[in-house]
């Protein structure tokens, strides 16, 4: 008998503030692609970000609130804590180090999905791990599928998500101008965006 081999998957993100379809992308994750773990990734210094991201501990202690529903997630802060600008090839080097023998499935949305071409050794993280894509997961309702047609070789396993009508830049547009998010992420979410004062405008 052939026992199944352990499926982890990785979510990465700013998450500034994660938001409900940040939740809703891991449920359907966890459910679709049967995974065993799915470990959130709050990023560190990210290369590809104009602007400066909030703290880390701000973002990982917001991914911890809305994620502490999901099944068999787990925070990894290892992006928020290494030092230098943040690599989703490295983190995916240093899982196949810590799981050798666990498939690794990399969750991604449709805006990822056309960009991943671009980032840094993508052929070397298309054989690393198993591109999971939400092709329709993007915050605008009409918007296309993902145009998928410049990923590398690889392996790949849909998520099947609708367009998710909500952006980070979004909800701290909105709270920076005192309106109110609790629509937009989980309550806890928005209780700690109002007790720390994040993203209030000078």
């Amino acid at each position: 008998m052939t026992l199944s081999r352990r499926r982890i998957g990785v979510f990465g993100g700013a998450f500034d503030p994660p938001h409900n379809g940040h939740v809703a992308l891991a449920r359907a994750a966890v459910e679709q692609l049967g995974l065993d773990e799915l470990r959130i990734f709050p990023t560190g210094q990210a290369w590809h970000k104009a602007r400066t991201l909030s703290d880390g501990a701000h973002r990982v202690a917001m991914s911890k609130l809305a994620f502490a529903q999901v099944p068999g997630v787990v925070i990894d802060t290892r992006e928020v804590l290494r030092e230098g600008p943040t690599y989703t090839v490295d983190t995916l080097r240093e899982l196949h180090q810590d799981s050798p023998k666990a498939q690794i499935l990399l969750i991604i949305g449709a805006d990822q999905a056309e960009t991943l071409h671009t980032w840094k050794n993508s052929t070397e993280i298309a054989r690393l791990a198993i591109l999971s894509i939400a092709a329709r997961a993007r915050p605008v309702s009409d918007a296309p599928p993902a145009d998928i047609s410049n990923l590398p070789p690889g392996s790949y396993e849909p998520i099947n998500l609708p367009p998710i009508v909500v952006s980070s830049t979004e909800v701290r547009t909105l709270a920076g101008r005192g309106y109110p998010i609790e629509h937009l992420v989980p309550p806890a979410v928005a209780r700690y965006i109002a007790e720390h004062q994040l993203y209030q405008r000078p």
